[in-house]
């Protein structure tokens, strides 16, 4: 191990699966040693309550950062931050950057401007350009697959890149055409408490929020087709957490469709 590279593991709790966590760690032993590993989150929310049992077996340090307003990803900051005072306080080889979310993509480029190694880690969701970002992407879970830096670089990987991720998120149909829930964006932390937080902020005395209400508190920095469905409605149904109703307008053969927290 005298020559195995000193890493710190960061990880971005709120838009990784902690199902993933095994074959996460057993690619970060490949790429070194582990001499920091830390979990970035909101730990009081539920979303986050399947990650604990694996903090306590592979020995990660969570790092609690509440969440001081909707739609505000302070988890991100707080990750950054820790890395810069990693970056000039402890001597290492590099960094593991565990996420799919392409807001990490400058941090990756500044860490290897300071000539140390970033290995990316992250899901079939992850974006080309955090691919690119880093040394060496690893993609983890089904149909897993390597990306290097070199590779990521040229525009038929980038483009394929964002192919398979395409499909790899698209939810599947059942034979009577309906979309299925799907578990990938259940666990996906971030989403779901941009949405429970959208919800409870529009809801009325009954909870009820009307999904154009809970589209503008959203705000136009917010994509559905992000999460490969066309529209919000559709995305909150695949989710799977949320209850739904469909109220017929006074007056219109339209309807309007409502959400609640469960």
């Amino acid at each position: 191990m005298g020559s195995a590279k000193k890493l710190a593991v960061l990880i971005d709790a709120d838009n990784f699966c902690p199902n993933l966590c095994e074959p996460l760690m057993r690619r970060v032993a490949q790429c070194g040693e582990a001499r920091v590993k830390r979990a970035y989150g909101d730990w009081t929310s539920t979303g986050l309550s399947s990650w604990k049992s694996r903090l306590n077996k592979y020995a990660i340090s969570p790092v609690q950062q509440f969440r001081y307003t909707t739609g505000k990803n302070s988890t991100d900051a707080c990750m950054i931050i820790d890395a810069m005072d990693l970056l000039y306080t402890q001597k290492l080889d590099g960094f593991c950057l565990v996420t799919s979310d392409s807001d990490f993509t400058r941090l990756a480029i500044r860490i290897r401007e300071s000539e140390l190694v970033v290995f990316g880690i992250g899901e079939q969701k992850s974006p080309s350009s955090l691919m690119a970002a880093c040394d060496k992407f690893f993609i983890v879970g089904k149909q897993a697959q390597d990306t290097k830096q070199s590779e990521a670089n040229t525009p038929a990987t980038k483009a394929a890149a964002v192919k398979k991720a395409s499909k790899a998120t698209a939810p599947k149909k059942d034979p009577s055409g309906v979309k299925k829930a799907s578990n990938h964006l259940r666990t996906d932390g971030k989403l779901v408490n941009l949405l429970r937080d959208a919800i409870k902020a529009k809801a009325t005395s009954d909870g009820w929020a009307t999904c154009s209400a809970i589209g503008n508190h959203l705000g136009k920095g917010f994509s559905p087709k992000t999460y490969s469905h066309a529209t919000l409605s559709k995305l909150i149904k695949a989710v799977g957490l949320f209850e739904c109703r469909r109220v017929k307008a006074a007056g219109s053969q339209n309807s309007v469709i409502y959400f609640r927290n469960k």
